[in-house]
């Protein structure tokens, strides 16, 4: 038995850390630990409720945009405003998370897991057109490739050729995502942390000249997925076939669905793009109870009385609880660990028979002559990520026409004495919620449940593992020294720590200090 320990999980957002069990090759035991405290549940309390929507965006700079939309659609919902939000409104909210999706995608692929297939050393002797390659071929032939390395040594099977070219566009994908928060800007604001998104509806009013601007780098953003993004998953998937039958995981998919095409009139609203579901490996689909969410904190540094329903638990850390080895918490929907994440949206809309998405998915599955099973896995999850951009993006288009200059964006609203409010939406990462408790026109109570909670816990009181745990159980691993297998399973699930564990001492104490080699 040989134990193997990550730590940190480079190439994240966050701090995390892994820790598996090894004998005759094969992962027996895995555990997955967010090493960071917040507390941004604690942070809240007291403060108006309008602050939520400022405050919740600190948590995570990669997905500022979806805990401003959960958290506006918690305020919106305890306002009793949820049902009156007008269409400006709503549809710009729409266009700055879609931004934000987009920027997010790319980021995960090319710069986050590609590196784990792609081979950047082989830009090295490059000389010709591309001034970005040519960079990196300088860098190399100079001896510095951070931030490439260090790394650990993959089986890289892409050609030169194959290598060159994705080496080319993971800094065509740089460009890519500036432009992609330049366009969120255009009505949010600024980016990290939009200003726009208010309970009501949105502060900014559209224009003929923001949305031909905003068109214009969405024209671009389409173009590189289409021409790049699409195609270059579609290489990697080829090259690393064998990934469509590792890191399954759970196989138990949940979505609270995404991007309000009516107002809001319920916790999952009325119509969504992507609408939710809760979905098994068999592609049946069920409707999304949110009083069938929990969490779990046996194996948590949370206090015992922390578990149960986010509409009425707390957060009360616990770091010297015995036996708890994570600053997550365990999720549960019906009591069973269940993945979120583009992979969930993407078959959730499958088996409405979504035309953009089953045409996109089942080419994407033909060209690797693979079943709708081969997406529960690695490989899934990178190229659901793809196929959802790719769809977000055109959709984009006609949300965007459909803005109307002139017309209200926002709706008077006022603060209750006493209220309790639900926001439901999915981050890029998958399904976030936000839940508040209002008394005395303050906020007494806030919860959130993130993706990569769901994704990314640990074991509940059962001790049943979470699902990352799950992927990486019964993975072969050819060499402990060199255990690349775990990080692309991890990476696959594009984690951010920081959104999950919500520790800084006011005194500014040092409380530990981590050497990365």
């Amino acid at each position: 038995m040989t134990k193997i320990v990550l730590d940190p999980v480079s190439r994240i957002e966050g701090h995390l850390r892994i820790e598996v069990t090894v004998d005759d090759g094969v992962v027996k035991d895995a555990r997955t630990a967010g090493t960071l405290f917040r507390g941004f549940e604690i942070i809240l309390q007291g403060r108006d409720p309008r602050d939520a929507s400022r405050m919740t965006q600190r948590v995570c700079g990669v997905c500022p945009i979806a805990h401003a939309t959960a958290s506006t659609l918690a305020v919106d919902d305890a306002y009793g405003v949820a049902d009156a939000i007008p269409d400006n409104g709503r549809i710009i909210r729409n266009l700055i998370l879609g931004s934000n999706y987009l920027q997010s995608h790319i980021l995960h692929f090319y710069h986050l897991a590609a590196p784990d297939y792609v081979d950047v050393a082989a830009a090295a002797g490059y000389s010709g057109p591309d001034a970005g390659l040519t960079k990196v071929a300088g860098f190399i032939a100079g001896g510095e490739l951070a931030p490439f390395l260090p790394r650990y040594e993959g089986d890289y099977r892409l050609t030169k050729e194959q290598n060159l070219a994705a080496v080319s566009h993971y800094v065509t994908a740089l460009e890519m995502r500036r432009k992609a928060h330049e366009m969120l800007t255009i009505f949010g604001g600024r980016m990290p942390h939009e200003v726009a998104i208010m309970v009501g509806g949105v502060t900014c009013t559209p224009t003929d000249d923001k949305i031909a601007a905003f068109l214009g780098y969405l024209s671009d953003l389409r173009t590189f997925i289409t021409d790049c993004y699409l195609p270059d998953v579609l290489m990697v998937a080829k090259a690393y076939s064998d990934y469509a039958e590792i890191g399954a995981g759970v196989s138990r998919l949940l979505t609270y669905g995404v991007f309000d095409q009516k107002p809001k009139t319920g916790p999952l609203g009325a119509q969504r793009f992507f609408t939710p579901g809760l979905i098994d490996t068999d592609l049946n689909k069920g409707a999304v109870d949110p009083a069938k969410i929990t969490e779990a904190v046996k194996n948590s540094w949370f206090d015992d009385a922390c578990a149960g329903s986010p509409v009425t638990s707390s957060t009360k850390p616990s770091p010297a609880k015995d036996g708890a080895y994570s600053w997550l918490k365990a999720p549960r929907y019906d009591g069973h660990p269940t993945e979120v994440g583009p992979l969930a949206r993407v078959l959730s809309a499958y088996i409405d028979g979504k035309p953009e998405i089953k045409a996109l998915v089942d080419a994407t599955l033909s060209e690797l002559g693979a079943t709708p099973a081969a997406l529960f896995s690695v490989l899934g999850r990178i190229a659901a990520r793809a196929i959802e951009a790719k769809v977000i993006a055109d959709a984009m288009v006609d949300w965007a026409l459909a803005l109307k200059p002139g017309e209200p964006c926002i709706v008077e609203s006022a603060v209750p004495d006493e209220a309790r409010g639900a926001g439901l939406s999915d981050a890029a990462r998958g399904a976030v919620g936000h839940w508040l408790t209002v008394k005395d026109k303050k906020i007494a109570n806030y919860q959130l449940v993130v993706p990569t909670t769901w994704n990314l816990g640990p074991r509940d009181d059962n001790d049943v593992p979470g699902p990352a745990e799950q992927a990486l159980l019964g993975t072969k691993v050819k060499d402990l020294d060199n255990p690349f297998e775990l990080g692309r399973i991890v990476r696959s699930f594009d984690p951010c720590l920081a959104c999950s564990v919500h520790v800084v001492t006011p005194k500014g104490d040092e409380i530990a200090r981590h050497i990365v080699t």
